[in-house]
């Protein structure tokens, strides 16, 4: 048989790395949708499917929002306020309204109702005129998106598999939606190609998070490959070469040995001291999002845990989480850490989140601006046998090891002193019945994630142990934009100097008031940020395991007087773009 020659294609590089496999294409099974008249009598009936197809889309998507709790915090911060948005959408919206109202009035029957609906919504999207062409395809991308989710289940037409694809494969199709790569098992895979897609596309986030060598945009690629065609991906040139040369082959291999060698590097670093060139000592720590990443951490060098999510215990059930449940995960979680400390945020929801086991609890009728209402301990306090259960739970784990308690969404220093007085009583209640605790109580400390509380972050400071800065939604409410709309995408900048000012005041109120102050958002894993971070007064980095090497090589290459000078000019630029420069970015 004669051997095939060697062919290049070239696409977006999205996701860095090599991979070496046979090419196997996911098709996802063709969408039909009929169109129909139904009678007016039927018109309850259509209305019920509809529902009902409603109701798996949104749980499909928590299940969908659970597994995106395995991910870098970076990624999640882009994609969750996605998976945010699709659910607002499955809500009372402007979307099923009109599906509604074709079906009520139109007598369209629902397949042909949710198609047309949000063909024509997608389609005013487009027309709108302005130089942010892309956040429009974007926003249409979405609505359509959502509808063909909807038009699935309504249909019970089959989604995209990528189960029967033989391991080590590179997976090739034609594109790949946010939920089709958050399905993606990365052990699974040498690599990803797609014909269409871009680098700032929620799906290239997404791929990037998994940590698989990923090529999107790449046109000709699906038509040249056969089913287990020989390939070669590189992820940071863009290329893909099919049924590759030996010469090809030995080049790919040694970049493999390089990538692998500069890992080892990183992780030699594990026994290194998180210090700068003149000798300032900087904590890192780990976020958990769930159990399982316990292991990361223990390699990651992380001392402790800077921010245990809570909220995984409440996903994906029906009934809430008892005191024995939370307290058991809590204690398995503390005894892992071994003595390090491990910091539980009290649970942060509210109506923006769709948690079943929860809605009883939500404010009705709904929120209009669920982001601006009761939202983390404003909810909590609302509901104090909720708020205690999970106070108690915590307070049990202290037995197994150093706990801290950090309360979300504060805005008011009366809100920390609620929340003071609520762990007392629980406090005075579990020594009552001696329970088995810590000698004493654990720091009670808060979120600094709102311009009200970086404002009176002196004040704060005398009633808390200590501070975390959450820079996403602290983003957000200084600068008035949420990060999930499109529109918005240009204006969400955490390098605004407004922001960094708002970090520089609430750090400077913590060392003044001597407790710890650390930033747990999606700076914390920038590395070309620290030196930023440090200056503007930071000692504590909290993040996704995966980022503390790299993040303790750039403090190790650091000092810190620099950093401070870096900091004096980036508070003192007109906007994001200007702290780039001074960045070098």
């Amino acid at each position: 048989m004669q051997k095939r020659l060697e062919q290049r294609f070239y696409g977006h590089a999205v996701a860095p790395g090599i991979g070496i496999g046979p090419v196997h294409e996911a098709t996802e099974p063709g969408l039909v949708v009929t169109h129909s008249t139904i009678a007016t009598a039927a018109v309850p009936a259509e209305i019920a499917r509809l529902e009902e197809a409603l109701s798996r889309s949104r749980h499909q998507l928590g299940k969908l929002k659970a597994r995106l709790a395995s991910l870098p915090e970076h990624s999640q911060a882009e994609l969750e306020p996605l998976i945010d948005a699709y659910l607002h959408m499955l809500r009372p919206s402007r979307l099923i309204h009109g599906i509604k109202t074709r079906i009520e009035t139109g007598l369209a029957n629902a397949e042909a109702a949710v198609f047309d609906e949000a063909e024509a919504q997608a389609g005013a999207i487009l027309a709108l005129t302005g130089s942010d062409r892309a956040g429009r395809q974007r926003r249409a991308d979405e609505v359509r998106e959502i509808a063909r989710r909807i038009l699935r289940n309504l249909t019970h037409q089959p989604f995209r598999n990528f189960r029967g694809l033989a391991p080590g494969s590179i997976l090739a199709a034609q594109e790949l939606r946010p939920s089709d790569a958050a399905l993606i098992q990365p052990s699974q895979f040498a690599g990803i190609i797609t014909a269409e897609g871009g680098t700032e596309s929620h799906t290239a986030v997404m791929l990037r998070a998994l940590g698989l060598p990923a090529v999107l945009g790449a046109h000709g690629v699906l038509e040249a490959a056969r089913p287990g065609t020989p390939a070669i991906i590189d992820g940071d040139a863009g290329e893909i070469i099919l049924n590759p040369s030996q010469a090809s082959l030995d080049a790919a291999r040694s970049k493999i040995a390089d990538i692998t060698r500069s890992r080892r590097l990183l992780a030699r670093l594990q026994r290194l001291p998180a210090e700068t060139r003149d000798h300032v000592s900087i904590e890192l720590q780990a976020n958990l999002e769930l159990p399982f990443e316990l292991p990361l951490i223990a390699q990651s060098g992380a001392h402790g845990i800077g921010l245990l999510r809570s909220e995984f215990m409440f996903m994906n059930r029906e009934s809430l989480p008892d005191e024995d449940t939370q307290a058991q995960i809590y204690t398995e979680i503390v005894a892992a850490m071994e003595g390090e400390p491990v910091t539980i945020r009290l649970l942060d929801w509210g109506s923006d989140k769709d948690v079943e086991a929860l809605n009883a609890y939500l404010p009705q009728p709904p929120e209009p601006n669920p982001a601006l209402g009761l939202r983390g301990i404003r909810l909590l306090l609302q509901h104090p046998a909720l708020l205690e259960t999970q106070l108690a739970a915590i307070l049990r784990a202290g037995a197994a090891g150093p706990v801290r308690i950090m309360v979300p969404m504060v805005s008011l220093c009366a809100e920390l002193q609620a929340t003071h007085a609520a762990l007392d009583r629980v406090w005075r209640r579990l020594k009552r019945r001696r329970v088995p605790m810590a000698a004493q109580q654990p720091p009670l400390g808060i979120m600094i994630e709102t311009p009200a509380a970086a404002l009176s972050a002196r004040q704060l400071a005398a009633e808390a142990a200590f501070f975390s800065i959450g820079t996403n939604d602290l983003t957000m409410y200084a600068l008035a934009t949420d990060r999930c709309l499109p529109a918005g995408g240009n204006l969400y900048d955490p390098l605004e100097p407004a922001v960094l000012r708002l970090i520089h005041m609430t750090a400077q109120a913590a060392i003044d008031a001597q407790i710890p102050v650390a930033i747990c958002g999606e700076l914390a894993a920038r590395e070309h940020i620290t030196p930023l971070l440090l200056g503007l007064g930071i000692r504590q980095l909290s993040m996704h395991g995966a980022a503390v090497p790299r993040v303790k090589k750039a403090v190790r290459a650091l000092n810190f007087a620099d950093c401070v000078a870096l900091a004096a000019a980036a508070l003192a630029a007109p906007d994001a773009a200007a702290v780039r420069e001074i960045l070098g970015k």
